[in-house]
């Protein structure tokens, strides 16, 4: 007879396993009772927390060192773009910041010019300059102004410190000056502290006049300011010139050479003034005495033979008028004529 197991017998397996699942279930409620009671258990679950504190760091820094690159690029290149928008425009007000300065000077420059020509009541026009020609050779100006500005040759041109010449050629656009410092110019001048009447040469420099033929005997100093002297009919008396800066004996030693600082900013300045009719109350002019002796020095006729009464004030002492060649001088007002000298006895 053959013998079966019983399907329904437990397993010693099972029974084992059933034991252990009950002894973990009843150690589980142990523990929760007691750490209800006692709160052990959640010090040991902060004590194993601070425990495991530098492994959660040391899992982190790779993650940690990630962010810090990308943030880190990030800045690199906002700064690297801020740099450079700030350096443009740091460039940008530099440039505006120099315009605006030339702006200024310039605007100081005009408004010089125009003072001058307001306190001496000028009839002026302003003239901008179109070309600068400095050669030694040949000292002129381009000035954008011409015929059907109302520029005539032989008109004189200033700036705010002086004289710097006269308008030798007019075109219907353009009018070109000839300035002091030209070889081929000379203007007769006078020192406004004595009234001594000498001429200034240009000598090809544009910082640079000078005096010739000086007597020895002449009261000439240094710093000495000389003016116009008005003969000769081309230029109108007393527009400064420039000032003595030195004083040296010729080969001969028998006169004296003087050196002139220009009273006209002759290499700088982008406007002139051109002088029109000049009012005669507005600049002084020689006494009755000074043109019969300027009459009289001229071609060696004694004064009362000069100053008789076709005799003109504004008439050209041999080797004293302007080396370009100047128009026939006009007759002056009756105030700058000179008076008839009294008749000799037989």
């Amino acid at each position: 007879m053959s013998s079966f197991a019983n399907p329904a017998a437990p397993r010693p397996g099972d029974v084992a396993g059933t034991l252990r699942l009950l002894a973990y279930l009843a150690l589980s409620v142990v523990l929760m009772v007691l750490d209800h009671r006692g709160g052990w258990l959640r010090q040991a679950r902060a004590t194993a927390s601070i425990a495991a504190q530098p492994l959660w760091q040391v899992a982190g820094l790779p993650a940690r060192l990630g962010q810090t690159m990308r943030e880190d690029a990030v800045t690199r290149s906002m700064l690297a773009d801020d740099n450079r928008r700030l350096r443009n425009e740091l460039l940008v007000m530099g440039a505006r910041q120099a315009r605006l300065q030339v702006e200024a000077d310039e605007n100081a420059r005009l408004r010089g010019l125009l003072g001058a020509a307001a306190r001496g009541g000028l009839d002026v026009r302003l003239a901008p300059i179109l070309d600068v020609d400095l050669d030694p050779a040949r000292q002129r100006l381009l000035l954008n102004a011409g015929a059907r500005d109302g520029v005539r040759q032989g008109q004189s041109v200033i700036d705010a410190g002086g004289l710097l010449g006269q308008i030798i050629a007019v075109t219907p656009g353009t009018a070109t000056v000839l300035l002091l410092t030209d070889l081929d110019h000379a203007v007769p001048v006078s020192i406004s502290r004595t009234g001594v009447r000498l001429v200034a040469y240009g000598i090809g420099r544009s910082d640079r006049l000078e005096l010739r033929n000086i007597p020895t005997s002449s009261d000439v100093e240094i710093g000495d300011v000389l003016v116009t002297s008005g003969l000769g009919g081309r230029f109108p008396p007393g527009f400064p010139v420039g000032r003595v800066v030195a004083l040296r004996p010729d080969d001969s030693h028998a006169f004296l050479i003087g050196e002139l600082a220009p009273s006209a900013q002759l290499d700088r300045g982008r406007d002139v003034l051109l002088l029109h009719e000049q009012p005669r109350a507005a600049l002084p002019l020689p006494s009755a005495a000074d043109s019969v002796r300027a009459a009289g020095t001229g071609d060696g006729a004694t004064p009362e033979h000069a100053a008789g009464p076709g005799a003109s004030a504004g008439a050209v002492p041999a080797g004293e008028g302007p080396a370009t060649q100047a128009p026939a001088a006009t007759a002056p007002p009756a105030s700058a004529t000179a008076r008839p000298a009294p008749e000799r006895a037989p």
